[in-house]
Parts: structure tokens; sequence; C-alpha cells
């Protein structure tokens, strides 16, 4: 029985989790859902989810919401030896260093970037000087991880390089990463070479754009 993945193609956690699904090779179907129709909304999402947001798995009869405890769990669910080894190493350190990396994502980068959209959608001015400043502090975190090894948790590609380079991508829409921080750059770079960069996080990092420019310009056509 196929896994199924609930997403949104322009939401970089729900992007993360395809492209895991598809470097697994995985058996596993989509259901796109409507935020702007409310579908994450409904009695029977919020059942599934009570945050109610994407992505969301569920694998039988077993439901689970959050990108990074999704790519954790497909992976050593589903990975072959060789694959788990690579994107999600048994090293205890190492392990601990793409959780923490994870953690530092969600409170250093997401929050400010779910802040500025909110208020994008509210018809408000965004990002203001002070999301700014937030989000590049995130930068310059991001950089000095990169300072000390190739990859943001060791010298190889891992599932925490995959959550980072596609929430940077996307934020870089509204506090485009300056050229200063070379080292997000130049990993940056490496990883849009890959095919799975292309083929999977391009398309959805579009329409992204297209939807958060749409919003930008009706506030400054309103002006």
């Amino acid at each position: 029985m196929p896994v199924k993945i609930y997403k949104i193609d322009s939401s970089p956690p729900a992007r993360v989790c395809v492209i895991i699904a598809e470097l697994l090779n995985l058996d596993y179907t989509t259901q796109d859902v409507n935020l702007m129709a409310g579908e994450h909304l409904t009695p029977e999402y919020l059942e599934k989810n009570p945050m109610h947001t994407v992505p969301v798995l569920e694998d039988g009869d077993f439901v689970l919401a959050d990108s990074h405890a999704i790519m954790a769990y497909l992976i050593s669910k589903y990975g072959t030896p060789e694959l788990q080894e690579k994107l999600y190493p048994s090293d205890l350190k190492i392990r601990a260093t793409i959780t923490q990396r994870m953690f530092f994502e969600t409170a250093n980068i997401i929050s400010v970037a779910r802040e500025i959209v909110y208020d994008l959608m509210a018809g408000k001015e965004a990002p203001t000087a002070k999301q700014i400043e937030y989000m590049n502090d995130g930068y310059s975190i991001l950089e000095k991880y990169l300072q000390k090894t190739k990859f943001v948790a060791c010298d190889r590609f891992t599932i925490a390089d995959l959550s980072l380079v596609a929430v940077i991508s996307s934020t870089n829409v509204y506090v485009p990463v300056d050229a200063k921080y070379t080292k997000i750059h130049a990993w940056w770079n490496l990883l849009k070479e890959e095919d799975w960069y292309k083929n999977m996080n391009q398309p959805g990092l579009t329409q992204y754009e297209e939807w958060i420019k749409s919003m930008m310009k009706s506030k400054s056509d309103s002006v």
C-alpha cells in the first residue's frame, strides 16, 4: 500500500517530503491541499493534523505531520542501509547535528518567513526592516555553519541540506541572500545542479515566487 503525502508544491516543507519519497524510490501518492479554499481547516484534515499545516504523511493507519519528522521516518523505515547512512547517518553526533540544524531552520528561518507571508496575505507592508534583520540573523548563522563543514551538518549531503535549501531558496524571494554570504551561495549553487533540485524543487519554488511577488505587487499598487 503506497504512503500518501498531503502537500502543495509551493510549500518548501512539502516539497522536501516528495523529494525524499523520490530519492527513496518509494511507492507513494500525493494529494494537493487548497489552503486558499480552507481545505486545511476541514474537520477531516484537522483530525489528521491539528496544526493545520502541510505536509502530512499517511502510512496505513499512521499519520505524521512536520517535514523534518516525515523525512526521518521515511528514511528510517524505507531507506536502504546505504541511503540511510548517506542521508541520515547513524553516527550519533552527526545525527544530533542534523536534528539541531533542522531545529535552527524552524526557529530562525521559518518563523520569520511565516510572519512575513502572513503579513503579505493580510495586505500589510512586508518584509519590515525588523523582519529583514531577523532573517539576516538566520542567514549569518547558516553562513557560520557552512564555514565549518562543506554541508550544513557535516561534510556530506544530508536531509538537513535538503530541508534548508528548499527554505532558503524560498525566503530569498523577499529577503535576498546577500553576496557577502559566500559559503551559502557556494553550497546553494552546488545543490542547484542536482536533478532533484531542478525537477522537484525549482517548479514549486517558481510557483512560490510568483505568488509572493503578486502579493507584493498588489500592495505596491494600492499605495
